[in-house]
């Protein structure tokens, strides 16, 4: 009997928001619309500059989001991840707590270091610019991957974003073959166009032989394909995944579910900030597969959650909020 329907390996980060025009990005030497890595020194500057200004302050990271948007629609899940022992660190942990995730951070080892962290650019647009400074996500190893936890889970959720660095990238192709060698069904993240531009040897390493699900948004499977053509970058993401989900925005999402192509329709809302909204998008699709919703119900049920997330502010829903699109999608409203 499975203990987790979803375990998942990524990035724990404070995540620290901020609205901004796309003239003030580019006085800041910030490239709008992707996740860029920068040092600490980097990261003081910048908080230096912008000041108090900042919207919001949040536990966050792609596999985080996703992990507790599943927790908070009744999944059990584990996350494994690096924090410092810190106050962010402190804030992390007690946030993955308070949601009912299990975590290798359960151990109370004590890290030396600084909890990484990630500064959000909200442009008029809602489009999310994103800088980061892993910290002590950077020192995610071998040793952090849980093999009791993934054998005991439906799904194993690999974060792209592990593709940054040779140690991390390490501990996402472990959990991937873990998952393999017990027969659970493994699920990757292309998470952002940089991974792919910067890191993609590592990527196809994460990858390996194939996964049974890959999440990605249409961009980054054209450059995954090296190609502006849709149709010819859904047949190379064939030949890595047996199950896929392209988030589209505001034209919906393709689904693939191993036989057929499904078209998922979107929800017509005012967009005021797209961060998480692919994290949102797989975690409610994960939960779907998780609870026997076949690939239509499942898309659906995603479809209706990352469009809610896109009209608030932040990167997560409240708990509250999350179990209102669940009971507004079973009851058909």
């Amino acid at each position: 009997m499975n203990q987790f329907d979803v375990y998942a390996i990524g990035n724990a980060l404070l995540d620290i928001e901020y609205h901004s025009s796309p003239a003030r990005l580019v006085e800041l030497g910030i490239d709008k619309g992707v996740m860029t890595l920068i040092d600490e020194q980097r990261q003081n500057s910048l908080v230096a500059q912008l000041g108090e200004s900042h919207e919001k302050m949040t536990c966050g990271g792609s596999a985080a989001n996703t992990i507790i948007a599943l927790a908070q629609m009744g999944a059990h899940t584990h996350l494994d991840c690096r924090v410092a022992s810190d106050m962010a660190g402190q804030v992390f942990m007690r946030d993955l707590h308070d949601s009912k995730v299990h975590s290798n951070l359960d151990s109370g080892e004590e890290v030396v270091g600084v909890t990484g962290k990630c500064l959000v650019f909200v442009t008029p647009d809602a489009d999310r610019t994103m800088n980061t400074f892993l910290g002590a996500s950077a020192e995610l190893e071998l040793e952090d991957v849980s093999e009791e936890a993934i054998r005991h889970s439906k799904y194993v959720y690999i974060e792209g974003y592990l593709a940054s660095a040779d140690n991390t990238r390490d501990a996402a192709i472990e959990a991937r073959k873990i998952a393999e060698r017990h027969g659970v069904r493994t699920a990757l993240t292309l998470s952002d166009p940089n991974m792919l531009r910067f890191f993609r040897e590592s990527i196809d390493a994460m990858i390996g032989n194939g996964v049974d699900l890959l999440f990605a948004n249409e961009e980054e499977i054209l450059d995954f394909a090296g190609t502006d053509s849709l149709e010819q970058a859904l047949d190379a993401v064939h030949k890595v995944a047996r199950h896929f989900a392209i988030t589209r925005g505001a034209a919906g999402a393709l689904v693939y579910d191993g036989i057929s192509l499904i078209e998922i329709a979107p929800h017509a809302v005012d967009a005021v900030d797209t961060l998480g909204a692919g994290d949102m998008f797989a975690g409610a699709f994960l939960y779907g597969l998780t609870q026997d919703m076949s690939y239509t119900q499942a898309g659906d049920l995603a479809s209706a959650a990352s469009a809610e997330i896109v009209t608030r502010f932040g990167p997560r829903l409240a708990a509250a909020d999350t179990r209102a699109v669940l009971q507004r999608f079973k009851a058909g409203i």
